[in-house]
């Protein structure tokens, strides 16, 4: 089995192009859609204390410009970390755990220099 997990949405344009890149790098992966598998309200306390609320929260998606005004409102870590368990859309993806590391968005420069 792979040590490397990727957190995310399976029709996500950024998921793609992680999940390529891994591909044409040889690195092997298991891939979790963490919307199906229920697991990103229990990943986010671990998440949370590895990379932090802020860089997690993904307020530029879809997902966050349909909240209403007041869920977007005033938003701290509990807060966050609630409507991210709520809405799992709003986490950014992907989410990539080696074991040791924790990275969250995709930039191919940050992956090979994190997984070479």
């Amino acid at each position: 089995m792979p040590a490397i997990r990727v957190y995310g949405i399976k029709n996500c344009d950024t998921m793609k192009k992680a999940m390529n890149w891994l591909t044409e790098n040889s690195i092997a992966y298991e891939f979790v859609d963490y919307k199906k598998a229920g697991v990103a309200e229990a990943g986010l306390p671990d998440w949370n204390a590895r990379a932090g609320w802020e860089k997690l929260l993904n307020t530029r998606g879809l997902m966050w410009k349909k909240l209403s005004d007041e869920e977007r409102a005033a938003v701290d870590e509990q807060k966050a970390l609630k409507l991210m368990a709520q809405y799992p859309a709003l986490i950014k993806r992907p989410v990539l755990d080696t074991g040791r590391q924790l990275l969250v968005g995709f930039a191919p420069e940050t992956y090979a220099a994190a997984l070479k």
